[in-house]
Order: C-alpha cells, then sequence, then structure tokens
C-alpha cells in the first residue's frame, strides 16, 4: 500500500473519544472507538479499511500455513439452495440458527452457516477413484447464523468470516493424518497471532463425527467454560464424562420407608422436614446430596417429535441445560411445560420419584412411562430420599440397583471444582473461554448423505472418510484485540497491525513535517509499513491520544525536539518503553525494533 494511502490527512478514519452505549465487551470498544469496524446492526458489522488491513493478515497467515500442507483453496456462494441440507437433515437440525428464505420462484434457499454439503458434493461431482485421493479444501468467506442474542462485538455475531477446510481420504489412517496435520497447522496459525490457545476436547454438536477438538482462547468474556486435569488434559464442559464408580455395598441398608413430608417441594424443605420429623440414627444431619431429585425435561427432536424425559441427579448438584443438550444433540431441549405434566397424571410436581419411571413405569403396566436417565454421579448400590409419587411423601433408603433402575445414564449435573477428571488424574479446576477454531473427525457421516463414494484398488465402490477444520477469522481479530490492549487503547502483534510503525509529526513548524517525510520514505524503502499522521492544525495531544488508540507496535514521534535539539521520540506500546534518539539514528534503531518485534 502507498504511503498516500495511510497517511491520516487522507485515511477514511474518525475515532471517537468515548465507549458506544451498546458495546458490551473491551474489543468491541475499541475496535469501533479506533474506526476499525461500525456496527450497523445486531450482530452486524461494516469493515473499514484499517479493520480491512488486520483481517487481511489475519487471512494471509492463515492461508500460508494452510497451503503448507497441501490444501487446496476453492470458494462457494453464501447461499444455497435447501436440497443439500435436506440431504444431510441439517435443514431440519438447525433449527432456528439459520437464514432461510425464498426466491421470487418460491424455492427454499438459506444462508450458509457452513458449507459440508457442497464441499462434499463437489468432490462427488469430480472425483472417482482412490487414485484422486487424498485432497483437502477449504475457503474463507462470510457464514450467516440467526443469533437469538448476538454479543461481544464480533465474538458472537450472525455475519462472520470463517475459514473451512474440509479432507477426503479413502481410509480412517488417512483421516487421521490430515486431521493431525490440520491440528498441527491451528497451533502455528495461532502463535503466529500471539493468541494464547488451550486445546479441549470437545462435542460434535450438529457437525456430527467421532472425534473433535476445539482451539479455546482462554478469557474472563468467553462464554466456554472448559476444565483442567492436573495431566494437563483440557475438555469442553460440553464433552465431559464422568468416571465409572464402583458399585457400593448396600448389604447394610434398611428396606426402603415412606415418610410424611409436608410442603416439602423442594430440596431445602424436604432436608429440613428429615431433618426435624425423620432424623437419622447415626447423628448426622440429612443434607442436599443425600436426596435424588428428578427433574422433568422436554426433548425436541428434528422431525418435530416432542419427548418427555426425567433426569435423576443429586439433590446438591444442578442441571447443566448445555451439556444435557449435547447430550441429545441434534434435539433440543427445555423445561417441561404444566401442559407436559398434564399429559402424565402419574408425576405429582415436588414428588416424583422413581417409582412411575421408567423400567418400574412399565412393569407396573404404564406402556408410557416417562423416560428414566440417572446422571452417573448417582452410583449404583447409593442410598436416596426421593419422591414418592404422593403428595407430601417422599421415600428414604432408595437404593439404586436393588430398588429401581434407570433406562440409562446422561451426562446432565453442572460439574464444579473439585469433581474428578474423566483421565483420573486429579480434581478439575475450570476457566472460561472463547472458541477460535475447531478440528473434527466427521468419519463417513456427510459421505453417507450425500452419496460420495469413490472406488478402490479392487474396483469397489466404497465411501470417503471426511474431515472438517473450521477458524472463526473475524472472531479471532476481536480475540486478540480483547487480549491485546490497554486502558489507553489496542496493541497489536507486529504480524497483523496495519502498520508496523505510527509516524507523528506534531508542531507548527513545517520543518517537522519534512523531516517526518524523510524518515517516511527511507522506512518503507525498506519495506516498513507506516501510518502517517500528517494531519496539520491538530493538536499533539489529540494526535498522541489517537495513536495511543489505533494500537501500531511502535510510535515514532517528531516534533519540536527533532528541529531543535535534532532528537525523535520512539514508543513501545507493548512494553510501555520510551526511547530518546538522535535523528540520525531515528531510521536504524526503528528499523531494528522492527525487525525484532517480528
Amino acid at each position: 500500500m502507498s504511503s498516500q494511502a495511510l497517511r491520516m490527512s487522507s485515511l477514511f478514519l474518525r475515532t471517537l473519544r468515548d465507549d458506544p452505549a451498546d458495546a458490551d465487551v473491551d474489543s468491541a470498544k475499541l475496535l469501533i472507538r479506533a474506526g476499525y469496524i461500525r456496527k450497523i446492526g445486531p450482530g452486524l458489522y461494516s469493515w473499514l479499511p484499517l479493520g480491512l488491513r488486520v483481517l487481511n493478515k489475519i487471512e494471509a497467515i492463515i492461508r500460508e500455513e494452510i497451503n503448507a500442507i497441501g490444501a487446496q483453496e476453492v470458494h462457494f456462494p453464501a447461499m444455497m439452495p435447501r436440497e443439500p441440507y435436506q440431504m444431510s437433515n441439517r435443514w431440519e437440525e438447525y433449527g432456528d440458527n439459520i437464514f432461510r428464505f425464498k426466491d421470487r420462484h418460491g424455492a427454499d434457499y438459506l444462508l450458509a452457516p457452513t458449507h459440508e454439503e457442497m464441499f462434499t458434493l463437489m468432490v462427488k461431482d469430480m472425483y472417482t477413484s482412490y487414485k484422486d485421493l487424498p485432497v483437502t479444501l477449504y475457503q474463507i468467506q462470510g457464514k450467516y447464523r440467526d443469533e437469538f442474542r448476538p454479543r461481544a462485538g464480533m465474538i458472537r455475531g450472525r455475519q462472520f468470516v470463517m475459514k473451512d477446510a474440509y479432507s477426503f481420504d479413502i481410509d480412517e489412517e488417512g483421516l487421521k493424518k490430515a486431521y493431525l496435520q490440520e491440528r498441527g497447522a491451528y497451533e502455528r496459525i495461532f502463535h503466529r497471532l500471539d493468541l494464547n490457545y488451550v486445546i479441549v476436547h470437545a462435542v460434535s454438536g450438529p457437525m456430527g463425527g467421532s472425534e473433535s477438538e476445539e482451539f479455546l482462547a482462554p478469557m474472563p468474556i468467553g462464554e466456554d467454560t472448559f476444565a483442567l486435569a492436573p495431566s494437563g488434559k483440557a475438555w469442553n464442559v460440553e464433552a465431559l464424562t464422568t468416571p465409572e464408580s464402583e458399585p457400593l455395598d448396600f448389604s447394610s441398608i434398611p428396606a426402603a420407608q415412606v415418610k410424611d413430608t409436608p410442603d416439602s417441594t423442594t430440596i431445602d424443605s424436604l432436608v429440613s422436614q428429615f431433618n426435624s420429623l425423620h432424623p437419622r440414627q447415626d447423628g448426622r444431619p440429612w443434607q442436599a446430596n443425600d436426596t435424588l431429585k428428578n427433574v422433568i425435561i422436554a426433548v425436541k427432536h428434528p422431525d418435530g417429535n416432542r419427548e418427555i424425559v426425567a433426569i435423576g441427579l443429586a439433590g446438591d448438584r444442578q442441571i447443566d441445560m448445555k451439556r444435557l443438550e449435547a447430550s441429545f444433540s441434534p434435539a433440543e431441549i427445555e423445561e417441561a411445560t404444566d401442559e407436559d405434566l398434564r399429559k402424565h397424571p402419574e408425576l405429582v410436581k415436588g414428588y416424583i420419584g422413581p417409582g412411575v419411571l421408567g423400567p418400574q413405569g412399565r412393569s407396573a403396566g404404564n406402556k408410557e412411562a416417562v423416560r428414566y436417565l440417572l446422571d452417573p454421579h448417582v452410583v449404583r448400590g447409593s442410598s436416596w430420599i426421593t419422591g414418592a409419587n404422593a403428595e407430601e411423601k417422599h421415600v428414604c433408603n432408595l437404593v439404586y440397583g436393588r430398588d429401581f433402575e434407570a433406562d440409562g445414564t446422561v451426562e446432565a449435573a453442572e460439574v464444579r471444582h473439585g469433581d474428578m477428571s474423566p483421565d483420573g488424574s486429579g480434581p478439575l479446576s475450570f476457566e472460561r473461554g472463547v472458541e477460535i477454531g475447531q478440528v473434527f473427525q466427521l468419519g463417513l457421516k456427510y459421505s453417507h448423505a450425500m452419496g460420495l463414494k469413490v472406488l478402490n484398488k479392487n474396483g469397489q465402490a466404497v465411501p470417503v472418510w471426511m474431515g472438517c477444520y473450521g477458524i472463526g477469522v473475524s472472531r479471532v481479530m476481536s480475540c486478540i484485540a480483547e487480549t491485546h490492549h490497554d486502558d489507553k487503547g489496542l496493541i497489536w502483534p507486529a504480524a497483523i497491525a496495519p502498520a508496523q510503525v505510527h509516524l507523528v509529526a506534531t508542531g507548527k513548524d513545517d520543518r517537522a513535517f519534512h523531516i517526518a517525510d524523510d524518515l517516511l520514505h527511507q522506512l518503507e524503502g525498506e519495506g516498513i509499513e507506516v501510518l502517517y499522521d500528517d494531519r496539520l492544525k491538530v493538536s499533539p495531544g489529540v494526535k498522541f491520544k489517537d495513536s495511543e488508540l489505533l494500537g501500531m507496535p511502535l510510535v515514532l514521534v517528531v516534533g519540536r525536539d527533532a528541529v531543535n535539539n535534532g532528537t525523535v521520540e520512539i514508543r513501545n506500546r507493548r512494553s510501555g518503553q520510551v526511547q530518546i534518539v538522535p535523528l540520525e539514528q531515528a531510521f536504524h534503531t526503528v528499523k531494528e525494533t522492527v525487525g525484532q518485534l517480528k
């Protein structure tokens, strides 16, 4: 880009002194204030010249690393017909999260949230033999999702820039090799972007497939909670599994007994009533973790069927709806309504127990008994206080495996500090993060759905093994802004800054601007990108505030001291270091410092 294009006297830029009223995170506030983006609607942003320079540099780093592992770039339309997504069932599975519309002929279309179907059909159209494989294709383009509640600027928007890649292999071994190559490229990309990340085990969700890992950028504003084990392994909370416990010996537990528990529809009131009316013989008070609560939820399946399911878990734990929904994906879940409960009169609200659920309900002759799933923390052989399916009555000493069974288990409870890690290495701790990338071993899901087969060495038609790999490019930019700033403004890593040097000419003496012009030509002659504040009749204070807000790695100030004393000031935005150097050394000092930044 020419020096004229990055002269602030002509650059399409307006900075703001105050934070936008509707910006809810630092990155959105700073990117808007610094004139990188402008908000035009909920979850929708326009890109301005400086913002596009940063975005393009991020994309260039991604392309370099992805091309280096042999991937080839393609580009699809954002507007997609219904039929491919119908083939994979995702037209229904995405629910309200996609933008659907009809053209003038009444045909259904969507704005693509992702392009697995189209990549699969493209390879199906062009390749027929194992000799054509392996191949990895990718694109960088806009994606669209109808977020119910857009937030955090471009971190969760309705339109965003995404890099998505897809590998195609003749067998599972080839898929695993491609997966590791892409995973390694992601590590190099985020390292070059100076963005801290943690790789966590994840669930595949609507994408399908088997193995999946997320790259999360740790930060307090993150919507994803991930768990860390002493071993160093990490999991997205939705992907956590509870280690299986050995069954307990229940031989000394007396027979189950029904007790009167007036006005005990909550766990707190139940515990209080039992301690008052039915104290333990060993003198220990009853606690919430002695109770088994049974929560009724509604599962909304993609085919429109609404299923009522009971979830059993210890009374001292809460249901994590995100974890539970991950277990039921692609279905959606919500709390059961009063109307749902009226369809099952055996469910006595506040006093629901295993006796009418799942296997017990069916063995009692109720073929429509609600399916009953237990959280894995409910260990076989454990004894519980739980509902007796009658008003103001509960049962105690009810043993799982002796007195009741379930239809299965489901990861339902909120995980908490101190829970055992899935690998058994010790208790878990938790942090929050933003998902910046994810890699999937899709396997054969889309090949089966779309009929993608090639002939193997024996001339047999076999399905192709696929992997999928995504990076949220615009989200990455926001995360970098979120983690690379101070109270004065942005501090871009040199690799993606709009320019490496912000040259500020100040004062009323034309000689300062002539000196700055000479430095500009020297720096650009060495390939160093410069943002030159050559604005006349703008005060030094305003220029300095803009230089801090805009976030170039180095600020080179040429003002009165350059004219009177032959010195210039070099400010390092990241370290905060300020150097006063003779004018004749300014070029070489800046050049050397820029080299160190890279």
